[in-house]
Order: C-alpha cells, then sequence, then structure tokens
C-alpha cells in the first residue's frame, strides 16, 4: 500500500500557489492541513506531518530533518506582510508585542532589535490582538500575515522586516522553507517540487481558486505575490538563513 503523507503548509495568502500547485498535482498524492506557520511548526514537531513549510527559525532545532526544495516563502524586497508598527520611533520603543501566530519573525525582530535598532525592549506575546488598536507610550507591534493588511497607514511608523535585514546585512530573507523527515521518499520530494513549481508558475490561477479575490478581482493579491514575495529558495537566502541561525538570538517573550 502506498504511504500518502500529510503536508503541513500556512494558510495566508502568501502561501496560495504552494496550495495551487499541491491540489493540482498529477502524481503527488498527500493530506493537507493548513495553519498559521507557529501551528504548522507544531504540526510537525508533534508529528502530526511529514512535510512542512516550516518557520526558518524552527529548522536548527530539528533533527532527521532535511530542506527538500528549491522553494520558499521570502523576499527580495519589501516583504509587506512582516512588520512591527508603532507610533513613534523603534528607537523609542519600550515594550514591542510579537504576533503569537509566529517563530521566525520573532527571532528576525530580536535580530534587528540588537543589530540594528539598538534597543532592549520588553517582550510581550499578543495573542489579544484588541491591544492594537489601543496602543500604550512605548507600545511597538509585531504583526504578520493576512492580518497586516487591516492595519496599514494606522500607525506613524512601519517598519518592513525584510527592508530591516537588507540593510543591515545586504542580503534578502526566507521565512518559510519546505522541510521532511529523514525517511520521507525521493519519489514524493521529487514530485513536492515538482507541485510547487506549478503553483509558482500559475500565480494567477491560484487567486482566482481562492478566497483571495476581493472586490478589484484579485490584482491586490496578484501584485502582493509578484512583487513582495519572492519563492526561490537561491544560493543568496541560504546565506541569509545561515548568518541568521548563526546569530544564535532567541527571543522568549512572556506572557501578559
Amino acid at each position: 500500500m502506498a504511504v500518502i503523507p500529510t503536508i503541513t503548509a500556512v494558510s495566508y495568502l502568501n502561501t496560495i500557489p504552494f496550495v495551487y500547485g499541491l491540489r493540482h498535482a498529477d502524481n503527488l498524492r498527500a493530506d493537507l492541513l493548513l495553519a498559521p506557520p507557529a501551528d504548522c511548526a507544531r504540526n510537525y514537531i508533534e508529528g502530526r506531518a511529514d512535510i512542512a513549510l516550516l518557520p526558518a527559525a524552527v529548522v536548527p532545532e530539528l533533527t532527521h530533518t532535511n530542506i527538500i526544495t528549491d522553494y520558499c516563502i521570502g523576499a527580495v524586497g519589501p516583504v509587506r506582510t512582516v512588520t512591527v508598527m508603532s507610533n513613534t520611533p523603534i528607537s523609542t520603543a519600550k515594550r514591542i508585542w510579537l504576533d503569537a501566530h509566529s517563530r521566525t519573525s520573532v527571532q528576525l525582530c530580536g535580530y534587528l532589535a540588537r543589530n540594528k535598532w539598538h534597543i532592549e525592549p520588553e517582550w510581550l506575546h499578543m495573542h489579544d490582538y484588541s491591544i492594537v488598536d489601543n496602543p500604550q507610550e512605548g507600545d511597538a507591534f509585531l504583526l504578520i500575515g493576512d492580518k497586516v493588511f487591516n492595519y496599514e497607514g494606522r500607525f506613524r511608523y512601519t517598519y518592513d522586516l525584510a527592508v530591516e535585514w537588507r540593510e543591515v546585512t545586504s542580503l534578502p530573507f526566507a521565512f518559510a522553507v519546505w522541510v521532511a523527515r529523514k525517511g520521507v521518499s525521493y519519489e514524493i520530494t521529487d514530485e513536492l517540487q515538482h507541485a510547487l513549481t506549478f503553483g509558482v508558475e500559475h500565480i494567477w490561477e491560484s487567486i482566482t481558486e481562492s478566497d483571495y479575490m476581493g472586490k478589484d478581482n484579485g490584482m491586490t493579491s496578484y501584485d502582493y505575490l509578484t512583487r513582495n514575495i519572492d519563492f526561490i529558495l537561491d544560493e543568496e537566502k541560504h546565506r541569509a538563513l545561515k548568518k541568521f541561525w548563526d546569530a544564535g538570538i532567541r527571543i522568549v517573550p512572556r506572557s501578559y
């Protein structure tokens, strides 16, 4: 009997080309489990998935796991949906509220706090997003994913973390990468690569089949997926990941 793997992937706009490719793959049979990034990591670590689009920050912690494709969720310029927002310059932030859906962005925020912003804020979990609607003096908010669109223009300062990283390192960034447990067959990982290629080559079709058509018939989504997201895990992004991992920064926010 053929083994049908479970694949967990991010349930955001930036992943719909991948999801489209997986759902239209000719030769890849798999169960698909969609979740926010932090939950993707949990699904994989706790054994509910064999293959995952995993937050990049989690990868060094894992054993018996390989990066398996030439694709990622990355950015070479502004990523737009990984931001810190505040009403005062980040240099004056006393507290940074951290999106509970994030893993990589939390650690990237810590890297930038140390190496670019030169601040030592209090790091706090943010599970209740109503906090963002009532900012206090000294508050800044790390927000990721589709929810960022709802907050654009509501704060005086917005720091795009991909841009901030590039200003420090001159490198692009990869927020999530595809991994599998050692032992997952090459036939499956090869078919996954083909499915992802198909999805990336059919971005417009992935939008039309999704819930992201919106009032503008999908043009905002298409602009975001083609201008802000870079799906190719190339040599520069591998270099960026090594630099990020080698920094060894670990932010552990406290619950409020």
